[in-house]
């Protein structure tokens, strides 16, 4: 299956060394050879970066290493495909205006025997993960046809991921740029990063950073990921079913569906 990774910051931050972990699973120490990318973002901006080739051979994961892009809310993703071609509209994460803000959304899994019903969006490759974005923004716009805030909109969205989780596997990252939010189906791990900072270790490079010396003593970084990255932290392991919102670093709410 593919990876997912995300990061919630109440500064902005780079993910660097998150992501170069994660890029070392895309065809080196995993199987995720299909595709990879990665939203950074900026204001009300979105800077996103993909590419459908193995992201431990791609030039611009490189470049991106070698570019710290600092943000406070990024998603990222890499991808072993299981449906749909190897091609760049079918590259995670992708990407939706509504409400005037760009909404971005990564999966994990499989969705059997899905067909949607057609709304206002419609997919532009031929994955079921953007076929369900596409489903979900479709839910949102349908019940509340003017923005809402996110605490309103949380049932119809944890309702959304409940159905997706009942045709296979659906864990997936979601953001408008304000909130991050995170539902799991079968794997997700989270790190919350705060004063005292401590050294890091990767698990799939030989990649070590001092997070004290790259931080002040009021910053909050938050880290989720398909399976932990470091081998030195403990990380949060997530239930079948449970959920997270993310706003700067700190979870604002969380839950868990029945199994």
């Amino acid at each position: 299956m593919c990876e997912l990774l995300g990061m919630s910051a109440n500064v902005p931050t780079d993910i660097v060394f998150s992501f170069t972990g994660l890029m070392q699973r895309g065809g080196g120490t995993g199987p995720h050879r299909d595709g990879w990318g990665i939203a950074f973002y900026e204001g009300r901006g979105l800077r996103l970066f993909q590419d459908p080739a193995a992201s431990v051979e791609s030039e611009v994961a490189k470049l991106v290493q070698r570019y710290p892009i600092k943000s406070e809310t990024v998603i990222g993703h890499i991808r072993q495909a299981n449906v749909g071609r190897v091609c760049l509209a079918n590259t995670h994460p992708f990407v939706r205006e509504l409400w005037g803000h760009n909404w971005c959304f990564a999966h994990n899994g499989q969705l059997a025997d899905f067909q949607p019903r057609p709304g206002f969006y419609r997919p532009v490759g031929d994955t079921d993960s953007e076929a369900a974005f596409c489903d979900l923004l479709n839910r949102l716009r349908v019940a509340f046809p003017e923005p809402v805030a996110v605490d309103i909109l949380l049932p119809t969205l944890i309702g959304a991921c409940t159905d997706y989780r009942g045709k296979g596997v659906f864990n997936c990252l979601l953001s408008d740029g304000d909130w991050l939010f995170a539902f799991c189906s079968s794997k997700l791990a989270s790190i919350t990063r705060r004063a005292p900072f401590g050294p890091a270790q990767l698990k799939d490079v030989d990649v070590t950073v001092d997070f004290q010396a790259e931080t002040t003593p009021n910053d909050v970084v938050t880290v989720l990921a398909t399976e932990p990255l470091t081998a030195n932290e403990t990380w949060k392991i997530y239930q079948l079913g449970e959920w997270s919102l993310w706003r700067r670093g700190e979870c604002i709410a969380h839950g868990k569906t029945g199994d």
